[in-house]
């Protein structure tokens, strides 16, 4: 008897037990607490979405508000909508699923970034539902761009490194600020190993930065500004009007780079031999390019005077 009694009583101990455990949709709330994260359901017959509360609050819409597919799509990004669009079809058609990082404007006008992971269920081989969760990572973004600016700039001169020149180069880059450029410009230091030589290298530092702060402030308009060597630098330039004019604007702007830099009690020296190469066409080969205004900035050294040449 009484061992009967201690295996009722651990039997009903073990219901509580069981009964106490939280259901799945409770251990997604707890999650949904912790994180900024949202489920949705979309009915594809007729576009009818649901969603959790999480997604109102992402998107900045009140939870009381009748969800339309059509406005939603609308608060993505015209790139990150026209990625949506792309792999949402790709995934019904092979009844699959997708993941996409995409950027929506709010509600109120302020942006987010957001992770989607999407999944197709069917029935007799036919797609009827898109479901799936979604994940604010705007904080997460920023960091990320943030690591991203650090590892492709050049912390001396404040413009970028070498490596976002060479993605351009290599044809890797999938920056679309870098289709379709007009001009390639490349720059070198006049007499800076004579000045690291007399000065010191700190001296030699100083010009490099007060070199970078020019081209920036003389190019506003350059898709890239990039130090691709000691005290070699290269410019990417949009195609704007015709050959003639952006040979006077670059013209004007090159001779801003020109003039001394303070350096304890002293002038340095700060000018630049300038090699100017167009792209003819929109699909010039950046190697092509570079070459061509390589040819140019070695014809340009081999004067006595600094200034641009062009191809």
């Amino acid at each position: 008897m009484h061992e009967l009694f201690r295996k009722r009583a651990f039997e009903a101990d073990l219901t509580v037990s069981e009964r106490d455990e939280p259901t799945p949709l409770d251990l997604y709330e707890q999650a949904a607490s912790i994180i900024p994260i949202g489920a949705f359901e979309c009915n594809l017959a007729n576009d009818r979405l649901s969603w959790t509360g999480g997604l109102f609050d992402m998107f900045g819409l009140p939870t009381d508000r009748v969800v339309e597919r059509q406005l939603t799509v609308e608060m993505y990004s015209e790139e990150s909508r026209e990625l949506l669009t792309y792999k949402r079809s790709r995934a019904i058609d092979a009844r699959g699923g997708f993941s996409l990082d995409a950027n929506i404007v709010r509600a109120d006008g302020s942006e987010r970034w957001i992770r989607i992971n999407a999944a197709v269920r069917s029935s007799n081989g036919r797609a009827e539902t898109l479901y799936g969760m979604k994940q604010d990572i705007t904080d997460d973004h920023a960091r990320w761009e943030m690591l991203k600016v650090q590892a492709e700039c050049d912390p001396l001169t404040g413009v970028a490194n070498r490596v976002r020149f060479q993605r351009f180069l290599d044809g890797s880059s999938d920056d679309p600020l870098l289709d379709n450029i007009g001009a390639l410009i490349l720059l070198d230091l006049d007499g800076f190993k004579q000045l690291n030589d007399r000065w010191g290298h700190a001296a030699g530092d100083k010009c490099l930065m007060v070199f970078g702060k020019r081209l920036r402030e003389a190019f506003p308009q350059a898709r890239l500004i990039s130090r691709i060597g000691g005290d070699e630098f290269a410019i990417l330039l949009p195609w704007t009007g015709s050959r003639r004019t952006m040979e006077r604007s670059v013209l004007g702007q090159v001779e801003y780079l020109s003039g001394p830099a303070p350096w304890n009690g002293d002038l340095l020296p700060v000018s630049a031999s300038v090699g100017l190469a167009f792209a003819e066409e929109a699909d010039t080969d950046p190697q092509e390019l570079f070459i061509a205004a390589d040819r140019v900035l070695y014809d340009a050294k081999k004067r006595t005077s600094s200034g641009l040449a062009r191809a």
